[in-house]
């Protein structure tokens, strides 16, 4: 039986700012800012002073600072004081009580469906 390794944690630190893209397979901690799409195959923590402006595509999300960009994850956690600016898309959406929200969400697995017209009106009065 193959032994599995930890996961690789790449941190941004507070004192640096990356102009451009970052992908990959591993976790990513940014506690500094970035401008820029990521898109990464694991967990994506934003800490309280780290900044996020683009999209961000990754299986599961947790901010605590601030994120101005559409957002596509499988879970999505907004912790208490972060603020998030944009689109949501994901299966799971925690808010905690604090945190700011502005844009659209979109939950599930698939597209949203149609909405369902309302019944017709009945012609004629309903006898009692």
């Amino acid at each position: 039986m193959a032994v599995k390794s930890e996961q690789e944690i790449t941190q941004i630190g507070s004192t640096v700012l990356i102009k451009g893209d970052i992908s990959g397979k591993s976790d990513v901690r940014v506690a500094g800012k970035i401008n820029g799409s990521i898109n990464i195959e694991g967990e994506l923590i934003i800490e309280k002073a780290g900044y996020v402006e683009g999209e961000i595509k990754s299986v599961t999300s947790v901010i605590a600072g601030s994120v101005k960009g559409n957002i596509d994850t499988d879970k999505l956690i907004l912790e208490s004081n972060s603020q998030f600016v944009g689109n949501i898309k994901t299966k799971q959406l925690i808010i905690q009580e604090g945190a700011i929200f502005q844009g659209n969400c979109q939950m599930g697995t698939h597209a949203a469906a149609p909405a369902q017209q309302a019944p017709a009106a009945p012609k004629e009065p309903i006898k009692l």
